[in-house]
């Protein structure tokens, strides 16, 4: 369906959910740094929360999300007990200020706390932030998921949840350290349906350790047949270097470039022939769903969620390793758990990495969501104009890109290689960057 251009895509190149990346965070920031972000909060400012629960009743091989083992309560509990304080202590400094327009839950997975814990913790947003009725999503783990759970979802008013699924293949499950039967996710989406979450999200993968085109076009398959409202297809990033338990994937079972891409293509031309809307190169969504609405009326945005409708210029984050996002800085909390416990614990913000954003950086930002949400990107008023223009060149001889003055467009074919694309726009990047994966 697409053209298949090795060359242009052999670079690693970031997926692109802040600009600049968390590659480029350091630990220059603090404390103070988000009591001052924290300040800048206008009264009416649109604001939204995320909370990470950095937890996984079993943890998967391929994973690359700041999480950990379930397996002590008490780890659970202290974890919770935190939370609540630092929900205290962002609310406090707000002063009543700030609209909360949505509240996100992730991980980990939020569902590896008792439901009773959830429910609490949404009181608590609620009643601290006076957003009761911020719509909420959440991230689940099939595993694991009952009644009881459902029963919260329908008691708190959870609207959109996004499962795992990755594969149906039992035989690929395996291969990757996630074992969920085929049955557990009907289930699971069968309650969900049942406590009236009116829009679901299939997270797939591709380029797994053992996956032709035939399995992952039998998951797609699966996947359609339960009708999820959005699914998001990305292509497995095997970097056991910076992710050791991706020591335990075979890597010389991986498929190869040209296969991913095959496998790419296949996800794209299955799901949008079953209806579905592409929404950038791996997100895909129902015509009426907000998402699709989204990419049609030209504001889909980008964040660390992904591709989004959110419309809020600032995302709080809460947790251990969440990060907030200002106009002018990204801010993360400490990776550490334990150094997390000490910083709320002691009363501060337990910001440990970050950057301060310049005006030419979020111009740059904004280049690169355009590309990659719009297929369009200004370049007037970079001072790089001519540099990313050379940088594109091959591209444009592929017919991949144009050029109207100092706008740039790309074709209908340059699906899959936006994220290399919009890499032109990025000032830190380098030809030998280990940090990322392949861009399909």
């Amino acid at each position: 369906m697409w053209p298949y251009h090795p060359d242009l895509l052999a670079r690693p190149v970031p997926r692109y959910t802040s600009y600049p990346t968390a590659a480029e965070f350091g630990d220059q920031v603090g404390h103070d740094d988000m009591a001052a972000a924290l300040d800048t909060v206008g009264a009416d400012s649109m604001v939204s929360l995320y909370l990470h629960i950095p937890y996984c009743r079993a943890i998967c091989w391929y994973c690359g999300c700041n999480t950990g083992a379930a397996n002590r309560t008490a780890r659970l509990d202290a974890y919770l007990t935190r939370l609540h304080e630092e929900i205290d202590m962002v609310a406090a400094r707000l002063d009543e200020r700030g609209r909360i327009g949505r509240i996100a839950f992730g991980g980990g997975s939020p569902n590896a706390i008792a439901p009773d814990a959830f429910a609490a913790l949404v009181a608590h947003l609620r009643s601290a932030f006076a957003c009761q009725d911020a719509p909420m999503s959440l991230e689940v783990d099939p595993r694991g998921f009952d009644r009881d759970w459902a029963s919260v979802i329908a008691e708190t008013g959870v609207t959109r949840v996004s499962l795992g699924v990755q594969t149906f293949d039992p035989v690929l499950q395996a291969a990757i350290g996630r074992v969920q039967p085929h049955e557990d996710i009907v289930r699971t989406v069968t309650l969900l349906r049942d406590a009236g979450v009116g829009s679901i999200n299939f997270d797939l993968m591709y380029g797994l350790p053992g996956q032709d085109d035939a399995a992952l076009e039998a998951t797609l398959a699966d996947s359609i047949a339960l009708a999820p409202e959005r699914l998001a297809v990305f292509g497995y990033a095997h970097v056991p270097h910076l992710i050791p338990r991706q020591r335990r994937i075979d890597a010389t079972a991986l498929p190869g470039a040209a296969a991913r891409f095959v496998q790419a293509a296949l996800a794209h031309e299955r799901l949008t022939a079953a209806g579905y809307r592409a929404v950038g190169f791996d997100h895909f969504a129902k015509p009426d769903d907000s998402l699709a609405q989204a990419a049609v009326d030209g504001t889909l945005r980008r964040n660390f969620q992904g591709f989004t409708d959110d419309p809020a210029d600032i995302l709080i984050g809460l947790g251990a390793s969440a990060i907030s996002e200002f106009p002018d800085c990204l801010l993360q909390n400490a990776k550490n758990a334990g150094d997390w416990h000490r910083a709320i614990g002691a009363g501060r913000f337990a910001t440990a990495r970050g950057i301060r954003r310049t005006p030419i950086d979020r111009r740059r930002g904004a280049a690169i969501a355009g590309v990659l949400c719009q297929g369009v990107a200004e370049t007037d008023g970079l001072p790089e104009r001519d540099a990313i223009r050379t940088r594109l060149f091959r591209f444009e001889q592929a017919g991949l890109l144009g050029w109207e003055g100092h706008r740039l467009r790309l074709t209908q074919d340059a699906l899959p290689y936006a994220r290399s694309i919009a890499a032109a726009f990025d000032a830190w990047r380098s030809a030998d960057d280990k940090h990322f994966s392949h861009a399909v």
